[in-house]
């Protein structure tokens, strides 16, 4: 049989040569950044958006974050007493499970605490999260905030918007060039896991049900060589 004249052949070596160099440079600058800095924190993200993390990495401009293979960063660090980078490291490590990333920073652990604690950013949920709340848009004409406001504060849903919403499973007509539903309907119900067409919903109508927000786990001291939990320093 012929090859096709679209097959294309996709050498291995290289592909795993270029992650092995990412995956090296991760590992350096990892450990570089250990001898630099007073601290290292281990931090998990809820609901990751690259626009709030870039808002800290600006916020921490003196200092260094990490977020890529949670492999690579443990081994930079070091998992066993033998392979540990610095004294007692290896400690840290175990901390280094799930959706994870690395702060390294000179500044005291009271300060970064205090502002992540603070620090959370509301947004339109994704596919494949719980929802917050429920939400019902109610029956009659539709609105552009699906009856989260009193109707003088708002505007009827512009028709065009019709065929779209449709789509994405409200029942909805035209009627009179206003686009109508004829009972009440309900977008989500919380703690059900959301899907794309509700998502999108949720979005048109401004309704956020997302937060991202970085809890701190726990944090190494170059100073003093231990690792403090900080679940245990909240009890």
């Amino acid at each position: 049989m012929p090859k096709s004249k679209r097959a294309k052949v996709v050498h291995l070596s290289k592909t795993d040569k270029k992650g092995k160099g990412l995956s090296q440079k991760l590992f350096t600058n990892v450990r570089e950044a250990a001898d630099n800095y007073q601290y290292i924190f281990v931090f998990s993200v809820e609901n990751m958006r690259n626009t709030y993390l870039k808002e800290v990495r600006t916020e921490f401009a003196d200092s260094r974050i990490f977020f890529g293979k949670t492999k690579v960063m443990a081994k930079a660090l070091g998992q066993t007493p033998s392979d540990e980078h610095l004294p007692n490291l290896s400690s840290l490590t175990p901390h280094l499970a799930g959706n994870i990333g690395l702060l390294f920073t000179s500044r005291e652990p009271a300060a970064v605490l205090s502002y992540f604690s603070a620090y959370s950013q509301t947004d339109y949920a994704r596919a494949g999260i719980h929802a917050t709340q429920t939400f019902t848009i109610p029956a009659g004409v539709v609105y552009s905030r699906g009856g989260e406001l009193a109707q003088e504060d708002d505007v009827p849903l512009p028709h065009s918007l019709e065929v779209t919403v449709r789509k994405w499973g409200m029942p909805t007509k035209l009627s009179k060039g206003k686009v109508v539903l004829d009972s009440d309907y309900t977008v989500c119900k919380e703690g059900e896991i959301l899907n794309s067409h509700q998502t999108a919903l949720l979005k048109l109508f401004g309704v956020a049900m997302a937060e991202f927000k970085i809890d701190m786990k726990a944090y190494y001291s170059a100073a003093t060589q231990a690792v403090t939990e900080v679940s245990a320093m909240e009890e």
